[in-house]
């Protein structure tokens, strides 16, 4: 362990003392896919035993959605956790109070959202100190992350803990880069690009793939890419989660400072001791989170405003909200009924494709 540690270290004093331009960029772009290679190693679990996630991490998946508790320890997040979901989690006034993962479950909106108070990060989790893995390879399965913060020091937490996750693969409120790769048989390297690249050429490019040893391949950037963007599709075990940053204790700030905290991006100020803020989290909870809430109408009935299907907005065609209920339902799907903002007009009479919106009313019709 202590070698790939090491070796990652030397690439990144190198890195650090190598100035950027033109000539030295094939040298940067071969120490970052090194850099890449070495990271991945680094979190393979190894072949002999003790690989799995740990004693007390690996937490059964409920409800719609996953929002994971991230943060270093005693800011607050077992705290949080106990107001908003009611579960016990330990509460000390002393650090790493919380040494397992700690499941609880919050209804919001109909929906069933799980949530999950991680044990505290500490700086160089990624390289493998503490039981930093073992919470990081939680916090990827999550659908949304809280990075809980400590609003006496936010932006200073907030970079180790975004260096943590960003050296586990993990990227925060990004998409993935609009860069199209693909392996072929013979016929070299092909790179085109539909807009100028300002960090990348050519040759850096070619330097990357080599380091990985691919000689052909068709490489198309479709937005102004950087190295470490190429070397993410490469990898392709990145995982592109919204975070959202929780800048707990602001009961010890005043308003002037309340008012600089919240110019800081997806950020929402809180006081988990006191319970303030909480409606305005949860909010952008859901909002981050993307769902939909879908209402279903028995023929003849009123629709069932209580228990709302609730579906990704991104995939929400009538053919997942019918799977998402029972997978038999598509058997005997004739056509569904539309009420709500995706219809034209109400009701409309729509296929498996039609494209559902947050609080739309459906009723299926089966075969005959």
């Amino acid at each position: 362990m202590s070698t790939i540690v090491d070796k990652i270290k030397d690439i990144e004093a190198e890195m650090a003392k190598t100035q950027k331009n033109k000539a030295t960029s094939y040298h940067l772009g071969t120490l970052k896919a090194k850099l890449a290679k070495l990271r991945r190693e680094l979190l393979m679990p190894t072949a002999g035993g003790g690989g799995g996630a740990g004693v007390g991490f690996d937490v059964a998946k409920t409800g719609v959605a996953r929002v994971g508790f991230v943060g270093f320890p005693s800011v607050g997040k077992s705290t949080l956790m106990s107001k908003l979901t009611g579960t016990h989690s330990e509460v000390g006034a002393y650090e790493f109070t919380t040494l397992t993962t700690v499941p609880g479950v919050i209804q919001y909106k109909g929906a069933k959202i799980q949530m999950l108070d991680l044990p505290g990060i500490i700086e160089g989790a990624k390289d493998g100190k503490g039981r930093g893995r073992q919470v990081i390879a939680v916090a990827r399965t999550c659908s949304l992350i809280f990075i809980v913060l400590d609003v006496l020091k936010p932006l200073v937490d907030k970079k180790i803990i975004e260096r943590e996750l960003e050296g586990f693969g993990i990227r925060l409120n990004k998409q993935p880069p609009a860069i199209y790769f693909k392996k072929k048989e013979k016929g070299g390297i092909n790179v085109t690009s539909t807009v100028a690249l300002t960090s990348l050429d050519n040759d850096s490019v070619k330097a990357i793939l080599s380091e990985y040893k691919i000689h052909n391949a068709d490489v198309a950037f479709k937005a102004d890419c950087t190295a470490d963007d190429l070397i993410d599709v490469i990898e392709g075990n990145r995982i592109y989660i919204p975070a959202l940053y929780v800048l707990n204790k602001i009961d010890q700030i005043s308003i002037e400072e309340l008012d600089i905290v919240y110019r800081i991006p997806h950020s929402v100020p809180i006081s988990s001791h006191h319970g303030w803020n909480f409606d305005d989290l949860l909010e952008k909870m859901w909002e981050y989170l993307d769902l939909a809430r879908v209402y279903t109408k028995p023929k003849g009935q009123l629709p069932d405003y209580s228990a709302p299907v609730v579906i990704k907005k991104s995939d929400a065609s009538v053919e997942k909200f019918c799977n998402t209920i029972h997978k038999a339902i598509l058997k005997e799907f004739k056509h569904a009924l539309v009420w709500g903002a995706s219809a034209k007009h109400q009701p409309q009479k729509v296929g498996k494709e039609h494209v559902l919106m947050d609080e739309d009313v459906v009723q299926i019709i089966k075969k005959t």
